[in-house]
């Protein structure tokens, strides 16, 4: 389970106000080896945290270039899945790395999304004069769509899909990202959504997608933050690209599979022109 909110404005009013603001839980075993957030690639242009488990080592769940170009998954909640599919993580390093505009390259991964258990992505790109985000899902609509400004919310359904934890993450996102706050401010208040560990129980829209697991897994699963034995939110990101191209780049990580122990790291830096 994973848990995304984010607001595109590709033409902000002001130079201080923000192109994109966006607050991710990974949800992950807590055992799974993973490295946290660095830069990687040619030129060393591409941060993200990297997947180590032997299969899926170089794929990610969330990731920004230099030259502007993101990209975040999360899965399609489902009871059955196929083992031998091909790792969803590799699509986010794929778009990072190849050289395709957004919408393009999810034409690309729609023609092949049968290749992969469930899962969702957004894909875009932050330019001088312009910006764009898009978004496909293998288990909706058969073609990628552009999205206009807004605030949007994405967790383990298709994009907006209403469950409660959605409503309840994206309600606080909006109210925190109308306040004008500093950025220090913003991203503090940002963290603390993302560690809201309240249940959002029952939900009937989640529970019907979620039918073969169990009971107790569904209520663990209707937070924004997870906490299960051993499986839980492990990773918080909020990422910040303002009308001048900086970007402010902020992870959390559990440590040493410890719900106690956090580590956080930030970068900033400037697009590429």
């Amino acid at each position: 389970m994973c848990i995304i909110f984010f607001k595109f404005d590709p033409r902000p009013a002001s130079k201080n106000a923000y192109r994109l603001i966006l607050a991710a839980n990974r949800d992950e075993v807590y055992s799974r080896p993973s490295k946290a957030a660095d830069f990687w690639g040619s030129g060393s242009e591409i941060l993200s945290g990297l997947d180590l488990e032997e299969g899926k080592v170089g794929g990610s769940w969330l990731g920004i270039s230099k030259r502007g170009k993101l990209a975040a998954l999360t899965n399609y909640m489902e009871a059955k899945t196929n083992p031998d599919a091909h790792g969803r993580g590799f699509l986010v390093s794929n778009f990072l790395t190849e050289n395709m505009d957004s919408c393009s390259y999810l034409r690309k991964v729609s023609s092949e999304g049968h290749l992969y258990n469930g899962f969702n992505l957004l894909t875009a790109e932050f330019r001088a004069k312009e910006a764009t985000v898009c978004y496909y899902g293998n288990k909706g609509h058969s073609e990628p769509i552009s999205l206009k400004p807004g605030i949007y919310g994405l967790s383990n359904s298709l994009l907006d899909t209403p469950w409660k934890k959605l409503l309840r993450g994206k309600q606080d996102f909006t109210s925190t990202v109308s306040k004008n706050l500093p950025s220090d401010s913003l991203v503090q208040e940002l963290l603390h959504i993302l560690n809201n560990e309240e249940l959002n129980t029952p939900d009937p829209t989640q529970e019907l997608q979620g039918e073969g697991y169990t009971s107790s897994v569904l209520r663990a699963v209707s937070a924004v933050c997870v906490r299960c034995p051993g499986y839980g939110t492990r990773t918080n990101t909020v990422i910040l690209v303002d009308a001048a191209g900086n970007v402010s780049f902020t992870e959390r990580n559990m440590a040493n599979c410890d719900v106690g122990q956090w580590s956080t790291r930030s970068f900033q830096f400037k697009l590429l022109d």
